[in-house]
């Protein structure tokens, strides 16, 4: 399916600001199931400098720095993709014992890459609570695969989605008690809970197609990647209980949400500040891609 995205974020200041220095995340990834044709970033005011790398994870990061006085600051992000069920077939029958077994062995360049997504991060550490939560998950034995979905799933009915019920200070044992937050919240939690199985899961960072009937449709979107051997990287999506497909769009991945935050900055200047952030994601015609013919 070829879609067109778009990110807007929208800044209101209550006083002027001076100058800001700004970083996103707002450039899709390119996959073997997803294929970037166009990808643009747009900022009002325009900045004054624009410096474009590549983090360590691999994601793409545009800084600009924009030094004229503003009360209002706004990024739109336009990207043309197309997303295909993913090809990978992970191995649907290795225990999770042995998937721990390997990471802890980390004998192949894979394994030892997934590794370091066992370990703490700033928003995500493992504890002995969310170990208890995974447990009933993991029988001796159980395929990686089937516990990781029966884990999503448990996280999918056993918490509420709550809009601003939370926010990214929120501390994860918390919202483990209380079984309420949003897709950041749900991720961390599922990530917390392999990482204390001493299992490797990333955080991803994306979007969904609008209209479709999910939660967390029309904003920038989270779900969870979990290491297989052997296999490489499965994405499973605890706030909706889905294996994402062609509805979801990787934008950029992580230890936790700190690594792939979409927007960012610091501004001298201000006072008190409104976000607004919308994020549309439509099929567009294959046509697009054809180029025109001339008579």
């Amino acid at each position: 399916m070829l879609y067109k995205a778009t990110h807007t974020t929208r800044y209101l200041y209550a006083a002027p600001v001076s100058q800001c220095q700004s970083e996103v995340r707002l450039t899709p990834r390119s996959l073997p199931w997803q294929t970037v044709f166009e990808s643009t970033i747009r900022t009002v005011p325009e900045p004054a400098s624009v410096d474009e790398r590549r983090d360590y994870f691999g994601n793409a990061v545009s800084a600009f720095s924009i030094f004229e006085s503003h009360d209002r600051f706004s990024t739109v992000a336009t990207s043309l993709v197309r997303v295909e069920p993913n090809p990978l077939a992970p191995n649907a029958i290795v225990p999770w014992e042995a998937a721990q077994r390997r990471l802890a062995g980390h004998r192949s360049a894979a394994d030892l890459e997934a590794l370091e997504f066992t370990f703490d991060s700033p928003f995500v550490a493992a504890a002995p609570e969310l170990a208890d939560y995974a447990r009933p998950s993991f029988a001796p034995g159980r395929p990686l695969l089937d516990a990781v979905t029966e884990l999503s799933h448990r996280i999918h009915e056993e918490f509420t989605y709550a809009p601003k019920s939370t926010t990214i200070d929120t501390p994860l044992l918390e919202t483990l008690r209380h079984r309420r937050g949003v897709c950041q919240d749900f991720s961390h939690v599922m990530i917390g809970a392999l990482r204390s199985m001493r299992l490797a899961a990333r955080y991803v960072s994306g979007y969904l197609r609008s209209g479709a009937n999910f939660q967390g449709a029309e904003a920038s979107h989270a779900w969870v990647s979990v290491y297989v051997p052997d296999s490489g990287w499965m994405d499973i999506d605890p706030t909706n209980d889905v294996t994402p497909k062609a509805g979801h769009v990787t934008v950029a991945w992580g230890r936790d949400y700190g690594d792939v935050t979409p927007v960012k900055g610091v501004a001298l200047g201000g006072g008190r500040q409104t976000v607004e952030v919308e994020v549309r994601v439509v099929p567009v015609d294959e046509s697009t891609l054809r180029p025109s013919r001339t008579p």
